[in-house]
């Protein structure tokens, strides 16, 4: 089993920066696939951004590419967003994600999510 666990969230200022982190423990050897997910009241859970185990591969939806980085620390079995440019709209849980396979078969394990919130 792998746990994961969000922190970085908390309430900031749009066009700042701001950086989420995501500590895997347990099996993490068996981590592949890495992502990043959001949630906003009353709306769906969705993508926001995946790093393949190489950290080569990178893939972000439209809205925030450009704006946002994701990236790993195998070393410290720790993925990141780097959120830069925030919009209003960026307000949203975000949950860190992995998966033991590549990124096309889903993810298998879920952190509870830290809050990011966005003021005008």
């Amino acid at each position: 089993q792998v746990q994961l666990v969000e922190s970085g969230g908390g309430l900031v200022q749009a066009w700042g920066s701001l950086r989420l982190s995501c500590a895997a423990s347990g099996r993490t050897v068996s981590i592949d696939c890495m992502g990043w997910f959001r949630q906003a009241p009353g709306r769906e859970r969705e993508f926001v951004a995946q790093i393949s185990r190489s950290g080569d591969s990178a893939y972000y939806r439209a809205s925030v590419k450009g704006r946002f980085a994701i990236s790993r620390d195998d070393g410290k079995d720790t993925v990141y967003l780097q959120m830069n440019s925030r919009k209003t709209e960026d307000a949203a849980v975000y949950y860190c994600a992995a998966t033991a396979y590549v990124c096309t078969r889903g993810f298998d394990y879920w952190g509870e999510g830290t809050q990011v919130t966005v003021s005008s």
